[in-house]
């Protein structure tokens, strides 16, 4: 349901099919690290779509903002505790933001086949 709440928000805020699909893979490497709880999956999600769409968009300064706020709303979460969080994934991720493509392609195929 996590992950419907991921794909829902990004397809709100415009985001490519492709940005969803590496926010997934981020967050299914959190998984298999052991890293998520009940008190932090919804930060982590939030945090994942958040460093999926700066690095594979170009957005601008209010779309990143624009995205925050959608995370905040969406997800109930204070901002301040979302960008702090932002930091703990990327060095859980080990900042390996760029992806293989054999990660990121059974995700894109599936969305876009349900789009």
């Amino acid at each position: 349901s996590l992950k419907r709440e991921m794909r829902n928000l990004s397809e709100e805020c415009s985001l490519e099919p492709v940005t969803v699909s590496m926010a997934y893979v981020y967050f299914e490497k959190l998984v298999l690290q052991g890293k998520l709880n009940k008190q932090n999956r919804k930060l982590c999600a939030g945090a994942c779509v958040l460093l999926a769409a700066k690095i594979s968009s170009d957005l601008r300064k209010h779309e990143v903002k624009h995205l925050i706020d959608k995370l905040e709303e969406r997800f109930r979460f204070n901002r301040r505790d979302l960008i702090g969080f932002e930091f703990t994934v990327l060095v859980a991720l080990e900042l390996a933001l760029y992806l293989p493509e054999n990660q990121v392609l059974p995700h894109y195929r599936r969305l876009t086949q349900q789009s």
